[in-house]
C-alpha cells in the first residue's frame, strides 16, 4: 500500500475514467453475450439484426430507454422514487475502486498501480457498498406506492441480510490465511496457489452466496414475473428502468471481480502461462484478470438457462440451514489448520487442499440430494379414482361435475324449456 496516494491528479482522474469505463463496456457486451448464448442454448436465435450479427443491439435498447418518455405514477413519492435507481448504481461502481487491475506499470513516465485506491479494510468496504445497495430496490418498492414493488424490495431485503452473513463468513477464512483485509495484500499472498483450492468450501459457498446477492436466476424472487410482475421496479420506465439493469450487471462485474481477487489469484496468470516469463507484468494481468471476471459472468448466463427458480422457502433453507453452517465449520478448520502452520507443522497446505476437497465434495451430494429429489410423490403407480361431485370430499376445488361416459354434450340442441328453466 506503500505506492498508494503518490499519483498525480490527472492519473488519479485517468483511472477513475478507466475504472467507469470498463465497467459500461462490461455491461453492454455482458448483455447482448447474454442473449446471445441463452439463444444458442436454447436452440433459438438470439439478437440478430442491430449491426454486425446483431452486437450493436444492447447499443441500441439503451438509447432507446434514454430516449422514452419517463411515466412517473400519481401516488409515488417523487423525491424517493427518482433517487433509488442512483442509490443502486452509484455504490456498485464505487466497490470497484478498491479492485486491483494488475502490478504498478508506467503511464507517460509515472509509475503507477493499476488499482485506483486500496484501503486496509477493502474488502469490508466492497460489502458495505453492496450493503447500501439494496436500499435503492428497498426504497423503489416502497415509494412506487404498489402493492407488487414493495413485496419485491422486503424479498430483496430479506435475501440481501441471508446471503451476506454467508459471504462475510468466507471474508473470514481468506483473511486467515492472507493475513490482511487488503485487496492488494490477498492478491499478493496468492502468488503460489490459489485460495480457490485451499478454501474449496469457502469458494463454493461465496459463489452461491454472490448469485443470491445480486437477485440473479435461480435467486431472482425479488422480481419474480410470474409471482410480482416485475417486481421492485414494476412502476419503473424509461431512464431509471435502465438504471435499475445497468446497476444489476454492475453488482454482477464487482461480485465476480471480488471473486477472482479473494479465490483466483487477482490479476496472476493462469497455470501454463504463469510459466511465462513476464506473464504477470506490465498490462498482460489485465488480459487475465477481464478473462476470469467473464468466467464468473458465463457462470450467471449458464445457470439462467439451466435452473428453474427456486421457491422463497427453499431459497432461505439453502442460505440459513446449508451455507451459514458450512462457512461457519470450515472458518473453523482453517482457524485450526493456520494454527498448526503457525507451530511449523510441515504439511498444512496439503492436508488443507484434501480436507477442502472432500468438504466440497459431501456438501455437493448434500445439495444434489436435497434439490434434485422429487419429495411428496408416491413411488408406485396408483389408479385414479372416479370424479367426486364437489363439495362430498372435505376440501374439494368447486369444479363443475363431469358428465357421465357415453353421454353426447358437444352438439346437441337445446330446447327452449332447457334454457328458460
Amino acid at each position: 500500500m506503500t505506492g498508494f496516494g503518490h499519483d498525480v491528479w490527472w492519473l488519479i482522474v485517468a483511472k477513475a475514467v478507466a475504472v467507469f469505463v470498463y465497467l459500461l463496456l462490461t455491461v453492454l457486451f455482458a448483455i447482448v453475450i447474454e442473449r446471445k448464448v441463452l439463444g444458442h442454448m436454447q436452440m433459438r436465435p438470439g439478437p440478430n439484426r442491430v449491426g454486425p450479427r446483431g452486437w450493436l443491439q444492447s447499443l441500441a435498447d439503451g438509447i432507446k430507454l434514454a430516449l422514452k418518455e419517463g411515466i412517473i405514477p400519481t401516488d409515488v413519492d417523487k423525491a424517493i422514487y427518482t433517487l433509488a435507481p442512483c442509490i443502486t448504481v452509484v455504490p456498485a461502481i464505487t466497490a470497484f475502486a478498491v479492485i486491483p487491475f494488475g502490478p504498478q506499470v508506467s503511464v507517460f513516465g509515472h509509475h503507477t498501480t493499476l488499482q485506483l485506491a486500496d484501503l486496509p479494510i477493502a474488502v469490508l468496504f466492497i460489502l458495505a457498498m453492496s450493503s447500501v445497495g439494496v436500499y435503492g430496490i428497498i426504497l423503489a418498492g416502497w415509494s412506487s406506492g404498489s402493492t407488487y414493488p414493495l413485496l419485491g424490495g422486503i424479498r430483496s431485503t430479506a435475501q440481501v441480510i441471508s446471503y451476506e452473513v454467508a459471504m462475510g463468513l468466507t471474508f473470514a477464512a481468506v483473511f486467515l490465511y492472507a493475513g490482511t483485509m487488503s485487496t492488494s495484500g490477498i492478491v499478493a499472498a496468492q502468488d503460489r496457489m490459489w485460495f480457490a483450492f485451499l478454501l474449496l468450501p469457502s469458494f463454493f459457498v461465496y459463489v452461491t452466496a454472490m448469485v443470491g446477492e445480486t437477485n440473479r436466476a435461480p435467486f431472482d424472487l425479488p422480481e419474480a414475473e410470474g409471482e410480482l410482475v416485475g417486481g421492485f421496479h414494476t412502476e419503473y420506465s424509461s431512464l431509471k428502468f435502465a438504471m435499475f439493469f445497468l446497476g444489476e450487471y454492475i453488482n454482477m462485474t464487482t461480485v465476480s471481480a471480488l471473486a477472482v481477487t479473494l479465490f483466483m489469484g487477482g490479476w496472476h496468470a493462469p497455470w501454463p502461462f504463469n510459466m511465462i516469463d513476464g506473464a504477470n507484468h506490465g498490462w498482460w494481468p489485465v488480459l487475465w484478470f477481464t478473462a476470469k471476471v467473464w468466467g464468473f459472468l458465463f457462470l450467471y448466463i449458464w445457470l439462467r438457462a439451466t435452473l428453474p427458480r427456486l421457491r422463497y422457502d427453499q431459497f432461505m433453507a439453502l442460505g440459513w440451514k446449508i451455507l451459514i453452517p458450512q462457512a461457519l465449520l470450515w472458518v473453523m478448520v482453517a482457524a485450526a489448520i493456520r494454527s498448526l502452520r503457525n507451530d511449523g507443522y510441515p504439511h498444512w497446505e496439503l492436508t488443507l487442499v484434501v480436507a477442502s476437497a472432500v468438504t466440497a465434495a459431501g456438501l455437493l451430494v448434500f445439495l444434489h440430494r436435497r434439490f434434485s429429489t422429487v419429495r411428496g410423490y408416491p413411488t408406485t403407480p396408483t389408479t385414479p379414482s372416479a370424479p367426486t361431485a364437489p363439495g362430498t370430499a372435505a376440501g374439494a376445488f368447486p369444479t363443475p361435475p363431469l358428465p357421465a361416459p357415453g353421454r353426447q354434450t358437444v352438439g346437441r340442441r337445446v330446447s327452449k324449456e332447457e334454457i328458460h328453466g
